[in-house]
């Protein structure tokens, strides 16, 4: 088996996608993650020079593929090469499963649950209906302010704190509950923060700084015993390694498609294993990713939940784009069945794919940041 084609479609500026062919007729596709969404330029430039190495290939050699990619430049890695990479592995993997006729999964080494536990970004007002549906982990998003597009740790502070304790006493010490602050504190901010909840109030808080320094991380955890969920921006497992072996990371937040799809995600799990971390995929919101994540989770012992963006504000599914994705995973309540679908089981309408890709997703611009009240720029 040989590949013969790889193509890549912006199919929005958020949703970056590759397709790999082989002579035998199997298919295979993939994502990537944020790290390159808003910029397609790079994205597409990295798969076109990833193709010319690939077109002729064998797509079962998935290790050493993966090896070539990630270190076949002058100097190995980098965001945009990890992303790239990332989409490439996902859809090597769903073509070679295919050709088998078996689900991803059992690439992975086999399927450890029938089904996958998930949490919920929701507003703090719906947290009791969800949990009289049966949802047992929940995020809340507090990196609120006083005034729309200004930012101002202390102010936040003041608003978030008082509504989390609310939250918490509203349905009892049961359901998992954390906060995502989107990297938008410094270390003294985020341990104000943590310091005025009582205890128990909080499962988790996610990125509640950035994590380029774990020395910053160490210092916070001095400060507050709140568990931390972080990891979505780590392109390689040699990112993850200083979090895991100092133990800065209790629910790890990994990305399939930033840190280098199946292949580098399974040694991710592997080192967290060692320490008694569980795996919190981040950003299920595509069929595709949601599908990669399930996989994903079925074949690791060391689960926690997945992240489900597909739903309404009352809990009930919302299927995505159904026009290009004619099969995609379909819930049942607060988590995903593992089926045995070949492939990814996602069945996908190219045409579509095709129509809605646009020449603009390529420079569609860098995100809007919020800012300081003097005016200063933030994230």
């Amino acid at each position: 088996m040989k590949i013969t084609e790889v193509k890549c479609y912006l199919v929005t500026p958020s949703q970056p996608l590759v397709k790999v062919e082989a002579d035998n007729g199997c298919i295979g596709w993939g994502e990537a993650g944020p790290s390159v969404w808003k910029r397609g330029f790079l994205f597409e430039a990295a798969v076109r020079h990833f193709r010319a190495f690939l077109l002729g290939q064998d797509p079962r050699r998935l290790g050493s593929l993966w090896e070539q990619m990630y270190r076949g430049g002058a100097m190995e890695g980098g965001r945009v090469v990890a992303a790239a990479t990332s989409a490439l592995d996902v859809a090597l993997h769903d073509l070679v499963a295919r050709s088998l006729d078996v689900p991803v999964y059992q690439l992975l080494g086999g399927k450890q649950r029938d089904s996958i536990p998930c949490f919920c970004p929701v507003a703090d007002e719906v947290v009791p209906d969800w949990v009289s549906q049966g949802w047992q982990a929940l995020r809340l998003s507090m990196s609120m302010g006083k005034d729309k597009g200004i930012w101002e740790p202390r102010e936040s502070i003041e608003l978030a704190a008082p509504r989390m304790i609310k939250v918490r006493e509203s349905v009892g010490p049961g359901p998992a509950l954390g906060v995502d602050y989107h990297h938008a504190f410094s270390v003294a901010e985020a341990a104000s923060f943590c310091q005025c909840l009582p205890p128990g109030t909080l499962d988790f808080i996610e990125d509640p700084i950035r994590e380029a320094t774990p020395g910053a991380y160490a210092a916070l955890r001095q400060m507050t015993d709140i568990p931390f969920a972080v990891g979505e921006v780590f392109t390689s497992k040699w990112e993850w390694r200083p979090f895991i072996e100092q133990d800065l990371v209790q629910l790890a937040r990994i990305d399939i498609g930033n840190v280098g799809g199946f292949t580098e995600s399974m040694k991710v799990a592997g080192l967290c294993e060692t320490h008694y971390i569980d795996m919190m995929p981040h950003l299920a919101i595509t069929p595709l990713s949601t599908a990669a994540i399930i996989h994903y989770m079925a074949a690791l012992p060391n689960v926690a939940w997945m992240e489900d963006r597909n739903r309404n504000r009352d809990g009930s599914f919302c299927p995505r784009d159904s026009d290009m994705y004619p099969r995609q995973p379909t819930p049942e309540g607060p988590r995903y069945p593992v089926t045995d679908d070949p492939g990814l089981g996602v069945e996908i309408n190219e045409s579509a794919i095709v129509e809605a890709s646009a020449e603009e997703h390529l420079n569609s611009g860098e995100r809007k940041r919020q800012r300081r009240r003097d005016g200063a720029g933030l994230y």
